[in-house]
């Protein structure tokens, strides 16, 4: 917040300079601080509306394009009044404008850069479990046969249930999957159990089946469910009751459906209005809201649709896929 203010900061008082001296060539005069409530309004406005990713860019790029600005206030200095101080401020302007899609842009790479690299991390830990589980599972054969032979069947009977189980959630996530997709969902299946969240997946085949890269899956999958996860944790500690989130996967007619409900404190509806058509909107807090921006560009990429309804403390997605892609 400390580096927005002081960002909004130079950014008023670099338009008052310009602004002033552009009115400056008005055949009347007008009042400086007519020209203040203007900026600051400005100022105002698109402080609440523009998200920044300022981080995104290095101090050293963030300096020199103050400084290049700065530079900009001398023609006011060697030039007397004209309507060539239109040049100054249009640069002026520009420069922000590519300061801030710049910063957008990184911001988006690196996140997703981010998420890849957390991802790979999750397939690697799928994979070591794998193969611990495979490892193991002769002695836990043998440990069973055991117990048959001495009679303890009750015993046999609660380590298998114990056994299965540990399975189970290994086997929910890896049927049928791709490596990178079986790390997303297993790793979020962790997660989710860690926190005490009930997360189903509930899929007719699997979701490697759709037409997406290992990227745009990674993706797409990690931010959903990571938002949802995000999302139950605070309806969880808010309500006192077990959080519930559903993964569906199904094709209908031509369509692939992914569908994905989670428990969710209410939303303000001006985040909701725009949720997942851009940067910077998010219902949690100290958060850039780039996964919804990121979910909704894999689907439109892939000629997709998506729609969200909240209800009734109920967030679902739902996104379709045409099963033939162009």
């Amino acid at each position: 917040m400390k580096k927005k203010l002081c960002y909004w900061g130079m950014v008023i008082v670099l338009g008052f300079v310009h602004l002033q001296a552009l009115l400056a060539n008005l055949p009347w005069t007008i009042p400086f601080y007519i020209t203040c409530i203007i900026v600051l309004g400005a100022g105002y406005y698109f402080f609440k509306t523009i998200h920044l990713s300022l981080s995104s860019l290095s101090l050293a790029w963030n300096g020199t394009l103050f400084c290049l600005q700065i530079l900009l206030l001398v023609i006011y200095l060697m030039v007397r009044p004209s309507w060539v101080y239109l040049v100054p401020f249009i640069v002026f302007l520009g420069l922000e404008m590519v300061r801030l899609n710049v910063a957008k842009k990184l911001a988006s790479i690196t996140h997703g850069l981010q998420l890849l690299q957390g991802q790979t991390e999750h397939f690697n830990e799928t994979f070591r479990i794998v193969r611990s589980e495979r490892h193991d599972f002769l002695k836990h054969v043998s440990a069973i046969h055991f117990m048959l032979e001495n009679g303890t069947y009750g015993e046999a009977k609660m380590y298998l249930d114990n056994l299965v189980d540990g399975y189970e959630e290994t086997n929910l996530s890896i049927k049928g999957e791709r490596g990178a997709v079986a790390g997303v969902l297993h790793q979020m299946y962790r997660r989710a159990k860690e926190n005490g969240i009930s997360l189903v997946y509930d899929f007719d085949l699997p979701l490697s089946t759709l037409p997406l890269s290992d990227q745009d899956a990674v993706a797409l999958l990690g931010n959903l469910l990571t938002n949802s996860i995000d999302a139950s944790e605070e309806w969880q500690k808010e309500r006192g009751d077990q959080a519930v989130i559903t993964l569906q996967f199904y094709k209908r007619s031509g369509l692939y459906l992914l569908v994905c409900k989670n428990n969710s404190l209410p939303v303000p509806t001006k985040v909701l209005d725009s949720l997942f058509e851009s940067f910077g909107k998010t219902t949690k807090e100290g958060h850039e809201g780039l996964g919804t921006k990121i979910i909704y560009d894999i689907v439109q990429s892939h000629q997709g649709f998506l729609d969200f309804v909240h209800k009734d403390e109920e967030f679902t997605v739902k996104m379709k896929f045409p099963a033939i892609q162009p």
